[in-house]
């Protein structure tokens, strides 16, 4: 007879459920080759072949852009489905890719920069024909949305670093794998044992459970971080930022807002003023209370409702 672990997963169950939530935002999961070599999966307003017409295209593109960029773990609909509901609500049309080498997104170049993950989400968005958008990164998506920000400020209407040391230095990396008490990064960002990824989120979260078992802690490596590995581990050693003990970082055209947990472990809050005053007085800053790393999840209403002052702003958007 099978084991239960074999046959029953809550892992599966929720990411059933977070699909369905995404489906009734008017979201649905899309794959798109945006050049020879890359293919992007991403959650975005329902196409043509969904509908019945070219209405609900034609409705999105007249609506203000949101992409939301995920961060190292698993895939884009665990980390922002609470943000896709509430926008998507909110009158955006809702683009959440997942980055390359996550969910069903892959390439066959051989860069693994998170330069070339902001190119490949340019791209996309160039494929869908919009023009002007705002973009949320966190963590690792928050250096992809730097990125974007820096590179097309014309297309670039607002940005959103949550959870994210821009501002990263090698020191910083060598800090973290100490108050984790791994032996490196790697071991934190890409678990591979219960162990692993039990204190990965006793750093990410700031009243982690107190009861985490290993099987379904098991569950959770099994279907979230298995896939890719190897190429996900590339990316960790293809990063820009971060390699040296100086940062070469230059203010940002657009609007720039910085959100942070307050207790993150990873990145902690000494960062985020250090960034807000290296990417010049366009930039604000907002600490949410009772959240480490994962602020969106922690603390969602006070999250969306930062997030929404900012992205609206003088706009009609709302």
């Amino acid at each position: 007879m099978a084991s239960s672990s074999s046959c029953f997963s809550l892992v599966s169950l929720y990411s059933s459920y977070i699909s369905r939530c995404l489906s009734v935002a008017g979201l649905s999961s899309q794959t798109i080759d945006i050049d020879d070599q890359t293919t992007i999966q991403f959650w975005g307003p329902k196409s043509p072949s969904n509908s019945n017409s070219n209405s609900d295209s034609n409705s999105a593109l007249a609506k203000p852009a949101l992409v939301l960029i995920h961060g190292f773990g698993p895939e884009a609909l665990w980390q922002w489905r609470l943000q896709a509901s509430f926008f998507a609500r909110r009158n955006f049309a809702v683009y959440i890719p997942n980055l390359v080498f996550f969910g069903g997104s892959t390439t066959r170049s051989p860069d693994r920069s998170e330069v070339f993950q902001a190119i490949s989400v340019g791209k996309l968005l160039e494929r869908l024909g919009i023009e002007r958008y705002s973009v949320a990164g966190t963590s690792y998506g928050g250096f992809v949305a730097y990125h974007m920000a820096r590179m097309w400020p014309e297309r670039v209407e607002r940005v959103v670093i949550a959870s994210s040391g821009v501002n990263m230095k090698r020191r910083d990396n060598e800090e973290l794998v100490s108050r984790a008490k791994l032996q490196k990064v790697e071991d934190l960002m890409l678990p591979g044992t219960a162990a692993q990824l039990r204190t990965l989120v006793s750093l990410a979260i700031f009243r982690p459970p107190r009861l985490m078992p290993d099987f379904f802690l098991n569950d959770i490596l099994r279907k979230l971080y298995s896939e890719n590995r190897k190429e996900k581990m590339e990316l960790l050693h293809g990063l820009t930022i971060g390699r040296d003990n100086t940062v070469e970082l230059s203010p940002l055209r657009p609007d720039v807002l910085i959100v942070w947990g307050e207790q993150d472990q990873i990145f902690p809050l000494e960062k985020a003023t250090e960034l807000k005053q290296v990417l010049g007085e366009k930039a604000k800053l907002e600490v949410i209370k009772m959240a480490s790393h994962l602020p969106q999840i922690e603390q969602p209403a006070r999250f969306n409702h930062i997030l929404d002052t900012f992205l609206c702003g003088s706009s009609s958007c709302c």
